[in-house]
């Protein structure tokens, strides 16, 4: 348990923080997502305009510090490679 002052508001700001990152990581996840389903689709301009959507994304996950910088270019890759398959 947190004793000085300075432990208690690091653990007060941990929560809020880790709220915050939760929800940025929830809506990349589902930008990506969109992406998959119109792959799966087949529908490809769909799928690309949904790719265009998840890219800006990714990249401001990694701004945020809630993506590694690999993580996020690992997924911008395999999606894109995806939709231009179709």
């Amino acid at each position: 348990m947190a004793n000085t002052p300075q432990a208690k508001k690091r653990i007060r700001r941990n929560d809020r923080r880790s709220e915050i990152n939760t929800a940025r990581k929830s809506r990349i996840r589902t930008f990506v997502k969109q992406v998959e389903t119109a792959c799966e689709a087949g529908d490809k301009e769909a799928a690309s305009v949904a790719l265009k959507q998840a890219q800006p994304e990714l990249a401001r996950g990694v701004a945020r510090g809630v993506l590694h910088k690999n993580t996020a270019s690992r997924k911008m890759s395999r999606l894109s490679k995806r939709v231009s398959a179709l």
